[in-house]
């Protein structure tokens, strides 16, 4: 791993940076993703992982507010407070003040940390190397410059997992070995402990999640996902022997859950040309394959206004997809094309929605724009010093 050296950022911004062997996904967002936050305002923030480095942008002018020195790669991701974000580094999850800003000295140690959720008032960070679960109330990062109470819950083998917990202090965790996975469980609340009052093994390759409107939450799988609803699991089958979905981006105001779709799994590249949409009141899968020309990867894709979904894909456009008809209703050039990332950490395209705000990442061109998704206006647009990789919103 290199020594974190010090860059420049000219007056606007800088970004970029690969290599640490993290895994690849999607949790909100993206888990990305992508249930909506707050509208954009003056006072918002934006991070911008660079090689080395990590960059504070304003949400309005995308000027540079501060940067700091990292580790050679890190992962972004939101806490859900408006305010702080889970930095994933080697050591665990190192808490980044957006607002301050600041690169705090407070750090959730964890072996191999992976998915970040927040859901109701609850975050939940996962660490693949153990196993274990981190509950903490969200309000409550960074209260007196210390982190806050925890609750902790570890799987019996680690794997690449993830957790969530429902309002009623459910937990929702993935199950599987280091080898493979296989499903999950649903814990509840007993004393200091957990209890298991629901369970599915029928699940193969489980990844991600994401929670709908009535807290509906659905687990990707390799042919298919696993629905959680009313206290019991459900399998969706999908139409094809190999049906991957790994990625959910959702609104917990729409009962429709939009997938990434793979049905190859002996694909080279990360390029999808095909989502699933999920209902998760009607218990149906159904793939949706995207017009000629027309692919993304896991950070492709996101939820913003009226529940839609905004597809950035390799054409250089976003694409404004209906959940409710599967159709393309709109179509906002930002981008020049681009192609696949060779590996998943490579910088390529990406695309993050705060209210009717979406941050888009321009690589090729070192460059961060912001885009109003009612009308397709670029309102700003930042050169910079480095190339963009990841980006999450504060």
């Amino acid at each position: 791993m290199q020594t974190p050296q010090n860059r420049a950022l000219r007056a606007v911004a800088a970004v970029a940076g690969v290599s640490l062997a993290l895994s690849a996904c999607g949790s909100t967002a993206e888990g990305d993703e992508s249930t909506n936050q707050k509208s954009a305002d003056a006072g918002n923030r934006l991070a911008v992982s660079y090689a080395d480095g990590i960059a504070v942008l304003d949400g309005e002018t995308l000027e540079v507010v501060d940067e700091f020195e990292t580790e050679e790669f890190v992962r972004l991701n939101s806490v859900g407070d408006g305010r702080n974000l889970a930095v994933t580094t080697s050591k665990g999850f190192q808490v980044l003040d957006a607002q301050t800003p600041e690169l705090t000295d407070l750090v959730f140690e964890a072996d191999a940390g992976g998915h970040v959720v927040h859901h109701g008032d609850k975050t939940v960070l996962y660490a693949d190397g153990s196993g274990e679960t981190t509950i903490f109330d969200t309000d409550t990062l960074g209260d007196a410059g210390k982190l806050p109470e925890t609750t902790t819950w570890t799987a019996p083998e680690a794997h690449h997992g993830v957790s969530i917990v429902l309002e009623d202090g459910t937990l929702l965790t993935t199950v599987g070995t280091e080898e493979s996975r296989s499903g999950a469980i649903a814990l509840a609340p007993k004393g200091d402990d957990f209890e298991q009052i629901a369970a599915n093994d029928t699940c193969p390759g489980i990844h991600g999640e994401g929670t709908a409107a009535d807290e509906a939450v659905v687990f990707g799988c390799e042919d298919g996902a696993l629905l959680y609803r009313d206290g019991a699991f459900e399998k969706l089958q999908a139409p094809d022997e190999f049906g991957r979905m790994g990625n959910a981006y959702v609104s917990e105001t729409s009962p429709i859950i939009v997938g990434d779709y793979n049905t190859d799994p002996d694909a080279e590249g990360y390029l999808l040309d095909t989502v699933t949409l999920i209902d998760t009141e009607k218990s149906t899968f159904k793939p949706v394959a995207l017009p000629e020309g027309v692919e993304y990867t896991f950070r492709d894709v996101a939820r913003g206004p009226d529940d839609l979904a905004y597809i950035l894909a390799t054409d250089g456009s976003i694409h404004v997809l209906d959940p409710a008809t599967g159709k393309i209703t709109d179509e906002f050039p930002v981008v020049k094309p681009w192609e696949g990332p060779a590996e998943w950490q490579d910088p390529h395209p990406a695309i993050k929605v705060n209210g009717d705000i979406a941050y888009v990442t321009e690589p090729a061109a070192n460059t961060v724009h912001a885009v109003d998704l009612t009308s397709g206006e670029v309102t700003a647009s930042v050169e910079l010093d480095e190339q963009p990789n990841e980006i999450a919103i504060g």
